[in-house]
């Protein structure tokens, strides 16, 4: 069972963790980062002062660390572990069996590889086909030739595509050319996976992926406020349209009553289709060729629900206009058509946006948000106001 001490830690986002490893001795603060998930062990290892990492290289404990700190970030490279049962493909089984006596003391041993002498991967032994097998046998005779294997350098996007359908503990990683490199944990796979899929619920509010419960109140507010000035800094285009149909909104009330239906009708459809095409990015489930299909789907699909939305809504403002004496045939209308070319843009705008930030080398997950709530907020009051100022 986990110290409280080593839970806490995985409570914290990297950068707190560093501040309070800051006062360990280097043995403490290495076994401290064996006890964290391997990709924010290596987070908060590159956020310790560079004489202390390099104290901490030079410890075997933290060797795992090390191996993966040389490929980028959100690539299976950065979860690259030593591969502990690597063998000759002519070694025989009574060999192989008899050194891994000691190995299998230290830690687990899921597969044996079966490496050439160019250190190509060959073909993979499950342990308990070993201890089935005659010690006789050379490794060739029982391993699974031309294994599946992970490359370094691949995006965790696209190697959870490749294993969705492929549920092993352990998988090898090599170069393209087959090369072995080490092994990847398929738990700590999904476990990373898993945390950047639920990163994107924050990210798009603008929350930091790295903040958790634990997080200091301080590197919280660092993290929330910048996006809150941008979001406020876009609202003012929102109010701009709003502000030009003044003049219309004080002779007719209901006006103002019906534009947050409007406008956030439009907003929740946006981020229905803006929540479908991040999980496809996330999944890699979204290639180019789809791109179009998917924007013509969600703008279809924006049509339909703004059309319902529309009859309803229109038929509320039209019955309470005709109370008031006021235009009810053209508010109505101006409901109902306001609402289908809302709704319509919306969903075309849930998809785009992601897309074209994705075209230009932003993320999609923590920049669509705010553009989004732009775009609806714009389109939906302004749709609304200007066709009511227009039918009037």
């Amino acid at each position: 069972m986990r110290s409280n001490t080593e839970q806490s830690l995985r409570d914290l986002d990297s950068r707190s963790i560093a501040t309070q490893l800051r006062g360990g001795s280097d043995e403490q603060i290495a076994s401290a980062l064996q006890s964290l998930p391997l990709g924010q062990a290596q987070k908060v290892l590159e956020r310790l002062d560079p004489a202390r990492r390099e104290a901490i290289d030079l410890a075997d404990v933290a060797h795992d660390l090390l191996l993966g700190r040389g490929y980028p970030d959100g690539t299976v490279g950065r979860l690259l572990e030593s591969a502990p049962a690597v063998f000759a493909p002519d070694a025989s089984v009574g060999q192989v069996i008899e050194v891994l006596r000691e190995v299998v003391r230290q830690q687990l041993v899921v597969y044996v590889f079966v490496v050439d002498q160019g250190q190509v991967l060959r073909g993979v032994v499950a342990f308990r086909e070993l201890v089935f097998a005659a010690p006789s046998q050379r490794l060739d005779e029982v391993m699974v030739r031309d294994p599946f294997f992970l490359t370094a350098r691949m995006p965790l996007v696209e190697a959870m595509h490749e294993v969705v359908t492929r549920h092993y503990p352990i998988y090898p990683v090599c170069e393209p050319d087959g090369r072995l490199l080490g092994l990847v944990r398929g738990a700590a796979l999904f476990e990373q996976q898993a945390f950047e899929i639920s990163a994107q619920a924050g990210a798009i509010v603008g929350v930091e992926k790295e903040e958790r419960l634990a997080t200091p109140w301080v590197r919280s507010f660092a993290f929330r406020h910048p996006w809150l000035l941008v979001n406020l800094l876009m609202a003012a285009f929102t109010v701009a349209v709003v502000s030009v149909f003044q003049d219309a909104i004080n002779r007719v009330v209901l006006l103002a009553l019906f534009m947050p239906v409007v406008s956030g009708q439009c907003g929740n459809l946006g981020s229905q289709s803006l929540a479908v095409v991040l999980r496809g990015m996330t999944l890699g489930e979204l290639r180019p060729s789809r791109a179009y299909a998917l924007v013509i789907k969600e703008g279809w699909l924006g049509f339909l629900n703004g059309l319902v939305a529309g009859v309803l809504a229109g038929a509320a403002m039209y019955v309470m206009a005709s109370f008031r004496h006021e235009s009810a045939l053209h508010l109505g209308g101006a409901v109902l058509i306001a609402m289908i070319a809302s709704c319509t843009l919306a969903g075309m705008a849930g998809a785009v946006i992601p897309l074209l930030l994705r075209r230009f080398g932003a993320d999609p997950a923590t920049a669509s948000g705010i553009f989004l709530s732009t775009v609806t907020d714009v389109v939906g009051m302004g749709s609304f106001l200007g066709l009511a100022t227009l039918l009037m």
